[in-house]
């Protein structure tokens, strides 16, 4: 059994505030770990600058210098592997390359993302240390298409570059949905991209006809802007607030289909809860978003609201082409989407690689 270093620069796992990367980063720990191998989150140290700010990239990396001494210093002696998630121009890994090279393990990266545009400009420090991470990176898991493709392009001699599907973190599917209760959206309510997501679906709800019902499950900072946006639409629409993870799970088993039109999702963790339970997804046809749903007909962002109104009133009008969508979409979620196929596809990569360099 290996015994791996963990690190994720732009938030820890275990970090209070949620988000989709916390998530993944727990997501991907329990996988790694789930055929007996030994974790260890080694550093919780942040390094993201969000607004591209050099001076505090500076101080970031004076930061990094110390921690990366400590770690050299600290770090258990049987460590076999070090394991960084999401490296990427905002939040490079400025940790990992300094302590395998001086520690003599291999360094494998997850989920990370190359940026030739912002080599230039206020992130350009940021963004060649992002670039140098990868160029150091033994082994690159990508999660999705879109990824692959400046990986490739900017790819370090004869780096690995290996699919690793997005997944639930379970073994087994849950219960099927029932299918006969009102649509589902699931989001948190911030500004931007979430927001816009929320816009173009209040648009599709004014295009709908006959009856029908929404629940809207999330919360945040730009709550009161989302309910104007759907307070056109009176009791049709419910808010069930921000809710855990059994209580989505419940709500999901309750649902019909969801919707969530996706707007600049990386992938989107509630496509694959949804499917999971059965719910078939109406989504605009988005890159990274494809990625993790059942293949099937989603209307192309130049449809906007009007695709993803039309997509809706199939389901509202025919539950059987619902259900059976549904239906295909846990399967296939069963075969591509679990945490065993991620394990798997992990550990057939990395122990032939550690058993080559010991």
């Amino acid at each position: 059994m290996a015994r791996v270093a963990f690190y994720a620069p732009m938030k820890a796992p275990d970090s209070p505030k949620p988000s989709g990367d916390r998530e993944m980063a727990r997501n991907l720990m329990k996988a790694i770990a789930a055929q007996g191998d030994a974790i260890d989150l080694v550093s919780r140290l942040r390094i993201y600058d969000k607004t591209g700010n050099p001076s505090l990239q500076n101080t970031l990396r004076d930061t990094a210098q110390v921690e990366a001494k400590r770690l050299i210093a600290q770090m258990p002696l049987d460590t076999d592997l070090w394991v960084t998630y999401h490296n990427y121009y905002k939040a490079p890994d400025l940790l990992g390359p300094q302590v395998c090279a001086a520690r003599g393990i291999p360094y494998i990266q997850l989920e990370s993302t190359r940026a030739s545009s912002r080599l230039m400009g206020p992130w350009a420090g940021f963004a060649q240390s992002a670039h140098d991470a990868c160029d150091a990176a033994h082994t690159i898991f990508y999660h999705t298409a879109n990824d692959l493709i400046t990986l490739e392009r900017d790819r370090y001699r004869d780096q690995a570059l290996v699919e690793l599907p997005p997944f639930l973190p379970i073994c087994d599917l849950p219960l099927e949905t029932s299918g006969h209760g009102p649509i589902l959206a699931v989001g948190m309510m911030r500004h931007g991209d979430k927001l816009a997501s929320y816009a173009i679906l209040a648009e599709s709800l004014s295009l709908l006809k006959g009856d029908w019902r929404l629940e809207i499950a999330g919360d945040g900072p730009a709550r009161a802007e989302v309910k104007a946006l759907m307070a056109p639409f009176g009791n049709k629409v419910e808010f069930l607030g921000e809710l855990n993870r059994d209580a989505l799970q419940d709500v999901y088993g309750r649902s019909s289909f969801l919707v969530w039109p996706g707007v600049n999702e990386a992938y989107g963790m509630i496509y694959l809860e949804a499917q999971a339970a059965g719910l078939p997804v109406v989504a605009q046809d988005r890159p990274g978003v494809r990625d993790v749903l059942f293949p099937s007909d989603y209307p192309p962002v130049s449809a906007g609201s009007v695709g993803l109104a039309k997509r809706m009133q199939q389901f509202l009008n025919d539950p059987l082409l619902c259900r059976s969508i549904g239906s295909k979409a846990r399967d296939h979620i069963g075969h591509h989407h679990l945490m065993p196929k991620a394990t798997e596809q992990f550990w057939s990569t990395i122990r032939p690689m550690l058993k080559a360099s010991s």
